[in-house]
């Protein structure tokens, strides 16, 4: 894929964007939300690629991965008025359907419209499937990463920041209280990514997202997690007990081991 491709596909993410203009600032807050989201995971994933010592036009597939997993959450926000999943639809898949129903990607060549058709698909799923395309299963692993780099940054923000300046649809409507699950911790220090099944609380919710630190993919999206102290800065939001640090120096020293064992 060249750079005109990208800049193509580019113009063609910001008018799906802009065709889903809502008249509420709300729901405006939240789809800008998730199209500034998109251009961070972009950045991210640039540099992940780049530490692969990919070329430049498999750099900007990369990037076209990163600049569409999310275009499923426009027309769900639109439908549904939510981000969450579990009470709406997968936006993964829908994000495929549409990109296939739109005919969004037609000017790539088909290799090239079914990898990132693929990477968009799974990119939400607890665990990557078993693809026959090895190039596939790399760009789908760096788009996982470089989705989740940016979750963090934005839910590090959210639980810091006021009531007012919350984009409403990150709330996902679980008790706030000072307790969280033993099942999430246990899946920590198994070293495992906790199962949404299990969340039953916010805490238990903030605990899972700490745990995707199990499921990150290259040495470089450690480094970028170790420097923006993303573990530490969800895990203040957690209760000040012996556990939640015990949990906290596991996912460091995870971190720090895999940030320079991978490449």
């Amino acid at each position: 894929m060249t750079r005109d491709n990208l800049k193509l596909l580019e113009k063609r993410f910001a008018d799906y964007c802009k065709s889903f203009a809502l008249p509420n600032c709300e729901d405006q807050k939240n789809l800008l939300l998730k199209e500034q989201h998109t251009y961070n995971v972009c950045k991210n994933i640039v540099k992940i690629a780049k530490a692969q010592s990919l070329n430049d036009d498999k750099i900007s597939l990369a990037e076209a991965t990163a600049l569409f997993h999310d275009i499923g959450r426009f027309p769900q926000y639109a439908k549904f008025r939510t981000f969450r999943d579990s009470i709406s639809i997968n936006h993964g898949c829908l994000g495929a359907d549409t990109l296939v129903e739109e005919g969004i990607l037609h000017t790539l060549q088909r290799s090239e419209q079914e990898t990132i058709i693929e990477a968009v698909k799974f990119h939400n799923a607890f665990t990557i499937p078993d693809l026959e395309n090895p190039e596939t299963i790399l760009f789908l692993k760096m788009v996982r990463d470089a989705d989740k780099l940016d979750i963090w940054r934005i839910f590090a923000e959210y639980y810091k920041g006021s009531e007012e300046d919350r984009a409403s649809a990150i709330g996902l409507g679980l008790p706030d209280i000072p307790t969280y699950s033993q099942g999430v911790i246990s899946s920590i220090y198994e070293k495992l990514v906790v199962s949404h099944s299990d969340v039953k609380t916010l805490n238990d919710f903030k605990l899972l997202q700490l745990s995707w630190v199990f499921d990150l993919n290259f040495g470089i999206s450690f480094r970028i997690l170790l420097e923006k102290d993303y573990v530490n800065r969800i895990a203040a939001e957690l209760p000040h007990t012996a556990e939640i640090r015990r949990i906290s120096v596991i996912l460091q020293n995870f971190s720090h081991h895999k940030a320079f064992v991978q490449v």
